[in-house]
């Protein structure tokens, strides 16, 4: 698992001094309502780690789980998990929660049945107190689903069915249901639960692995989905993250969770070129593995800069 990057403290007074001119670069900026520049963004968030150790704050950390899913959100002492990985990540999942000082969580989302995404979920459920879960209407006929499904009747947790528009609080932020919209046969990437986060002036958007259809039906159900941050779909697959899709969130990050080497060639070419010519910076943890973003209701920042690589997966025979 990835761990957030300590910076060393060898000079204080040229710390401060350079932290000094990035404030004042930063308040000249905004008196003059203009967009900060992505590399300021960068140079800003070096040192705006200390600021959130006190737990104020959103912290989203998008967990490096190979191929797979899973996001612990942290927001004024209250926490959620959106997915837990594959079978075998699940006690990975519940150290990582552990050495964030988790030991309830507000809200549990298994985005849909498949393996990839709720395979350590069951682990969660079972060593945490979890207040509410959140699945779709959506059924698979496997060992990994069943687990899910015992461990929740051995919990006595009743499943929270996602009704779009139903917003929900997390300390100071809130997050609105988005997906799934519709009926989608047996497409259970299709009936993944959408969810549009807020924290301020600050939004970000995960829509598990929905694909084109879903896509499609989010953007006519007339929530605005405009975000700072979207977690590319279904692992920066070619199935999803359309150009249509990609134009009405308008993200100035992406960030993308896959295995490194993964037989699926996650993140597909045709996705990667697509975000480079919008402009969008990645963020992805084949690469760079736990990447964790701060926002303070008004400026998000990350815990390392964009990845510069724009290397797409290569299918394995």
């Amino acid at each position: 698992m990835g761990k957030r990057r300590k910076k060393k403290q060898k000079h204080p007074r040229g710390k401060w001094l350079k932290f000094g001119l990035v404030l004042i670069v930063l308040t000249i900026f905004l008196a003059l309502g203009e967009k900060l520049p992505k590399k300021m963004t960068e140079a800003f968030s070096e040192q705006a780690e200390d600021a959130f150790r006190d737990g104020s704050g959103l912290e989203i950390h998008y967990l490096d789980v190979g191929q797979g899913d899973s996001t612990l959100i942290l927001c004024d002492g209250h926490a959620m998990l959106i997915d837990a990985g594959d079978n075998d990540r699940g006690t990975a999942v519940q150290s990582y929660l552990e050495s964030q000082g988790v030991t309830t969580l507000d809200y549990v989302i298994g985005t849909h049945p498949d393996a990839d995404h709720i395979g350590g979920l069951d682990v969660v459920l079972y060593k945490f107190d979890c207040r509410t879960v959140i699945m779709p209407d959506f059924e698979k006929d496997t060992r990994t689903y069943d687990d899910v499904v015992q461990t929740m009747k051995q919990k006595r947790y009743k499943n929270t069915l996602p009704e779009v528009g139903t917003v929900y609080e997390l300390g100071s932020a809130v997050f609105t249901i988005v997906a799934p919209n519709g009926e989608y046969g047996d497409s259970a990437n299709d009936y993944s639960v959408g969810i549009l986060l807020q924290h301020g002036e600050n939004r970000f958007l995960f829509t598990g692995d929905a694909e084109e259809a879903a896509e499609t039906d989010m953007l006519e159900n007339g929530i605005d989905l405009k975000v700072d941050v979207f977690k590319a779909a279904h692992h920066g697959s070619r199935t999803a993250n359309t150009e249509e899709f990609l134009q009405a969130v308008d993200p100035d990050y992406a960030v993308i969770s896959c295995g490194q080497d993964n037989s699926y060639g996650h993140p597909h070419a045709e996705v990667m070129n697509r975000l480079r010519a919008m402009g969008i910076s990645v963020f992805r943890t084949d690469e760079q593995g736990t990447i964790v973003a701060y926002s303070d209701g008004t400026q998000i920042t990350f815990n390392m800069s964009p990845d510069e690589s724009w290397k797409a997966g290569e299918p394995k025979n």
